[in-house]
């Protein structure tokens, strides 16, 4: 009878108010997710925008460091060449640097200041570096090369000097030595590729696949100006395994942001903390692939021997060498091996062999030692 009587008066049963708590917890539980994404997004784009400001504003702290030494940056025309270079204050002997292939003359600022304590210090861009110019059809060989060198240094530093090159530099020290006797007191060869950038050795070597990338854009009919964005395509395994994972990718979008912010000026990335990898940046921005193309066809070395020319040095020679290693795939990474470096020395006859544990730039990843074992060996009171 209870039921019929709720029927007849119209009554209805309420539902209990705990029946829909559920959906209203699941309503306040959506709007506390959607505040915490939309807060999550705007602390990404304001962290995003903060990075983006501090890479396209960065300068290195280096450069200010190298003016505060008394370096001045110059140009002067010697032949057909308008060579870039700087010059430090007139504190002792002259000694001229020599950078590594795609780098440029701010590859030794970590070492500027400390060398301009001791010497009259010359950093020179040479040929397919850098801002020197020169001729569309300049032959990019060691001859022509090491030929202008040695007019620059009669015409600029006019008194023999101490000259220092890394890598290729090095490579081109040591044509100095042996042709232009006159123009040198002594040289550091700072871990050249003697021998293993001769064919056919060079086949041999991790370094002919960033030669061929550069033979590549030298001769493509279409033509490619902007080698730094093709470098980091092609090397992209380089800058994964050095830099992190991906990492090309990023560096191309901040490379590109830093040019827009700073149209003429080198790249540089402040986000990159490995120095070498950092100011190879900086060096690829203006660099003619022209340069490594000679050494993929082997036109750089034409009558330039690399035995005949250590036999013809008389100066005192200090052989830098550098960590080495072969890959899985037998290939050598590194300027040479120790069988090239003792070939070295047996054809030098005044040469002093110095194992350094670094990495192929000696000045970038072991600044101190390496001004010290300049300083030991140049400023002996014998040279």
């Amino acid at each position: 009878m209870k039921q019929n009587e709720d029927n007849m008066t119209g009554s209805t049963a309420t539902p209990s108010k705990g029946l829909v708590r559920p959906r209203s917890r699941a309503k306040k539980a959506w709007i506390v997710v959607g505040a915490v994404v939309a807060l999550i997004a705007v602390a990404a784009v304001a962290t995003f925008v903060f990075v983006k400001h501090s890479v396209d504003t960065y300068v290195d702290p280096w450069a200010q460091k190298v003016v505060d030494a008394g370096y001045t940056e110059k140009t002067t025309q010697v032949n057909d060449v308008n060579f870039s270079y700087v010059e430090g204050p007139d504190n002792g002997p002259p000694l001229m640097l020599l950078h590594a292939q795609l780098m440029d003359w701010f590859d030794y600022s970590r070492v500027m200041p400390d060398l301009a304590e001791n010497y009259h210090v010359f950093v020179v861009d040479y040929q397919g570096h850098g801002d020197t110019t020169y001729p569309d059809d300049y032959p990019m060989t060691a001859n022509q090369i090491g030929t202008d060198l040695g007019a620059f240094m009669d015409q600029e530093i006019g008194e023999p000097a101490f000259v220092s090159g890394n890598s290729s530099g090095g490579l081109l020290t040591t044509w100095l030595a042996a042709n232009r006797p006159d123009a040198v007191r002594a040289v550091a060869l700072e871990d050249p590729p003697l021998f293993a950038s001769e064919y056919p050795e060079i086949k041999n070597t991790v370094a002919i696949k960033a030669f061929k990338s550069s033979y590549d854009v030298a001769n493509d009919a279409a033509g490619n100006d902007d080698f730094l964005m093709y470098w980091l395509d092609y090397n992209s395994a380089f800058f994964d395994t050095n830099v992190f994972p991906g990492s090309a990718t990023v560096i191309k979008y901040f490379a590109t942001s830093y040019r827009e912010a700073n149209p003429g000026e080198p790249v540089e990335l402040s986000f990159i903390s490995d120095d070498i990898i950092k100011l190879l940046m900086r060096g690829l921005e203006t660099y003619d692939p022209r340069f490594g193309a000679a050494f993929y066809d082997g036109s750089w070395n034409e009558g330039f021997d690399h035995a005949e020319a250590l036999e013809k040095i008389t100066a005192p020679t200090l052989l830098i060498h550098a960590n080495f290693e072969t890959t899985d795939e037998g290939l050598l990474n590194g300027a040479m091996d120790q069988e090239q470096a003792d070939r070295v020395m047996s054809l030098l006859s005044d040469g002093t062999y110095e194992r350094v544990d670094s990495e192929h730039v000696v000045h970038l990843d072991k600044p101190d030692e390496y001004v010290k074992i300049l300083n030991d060996y140049f400023l002996d009171g014998t040279k």
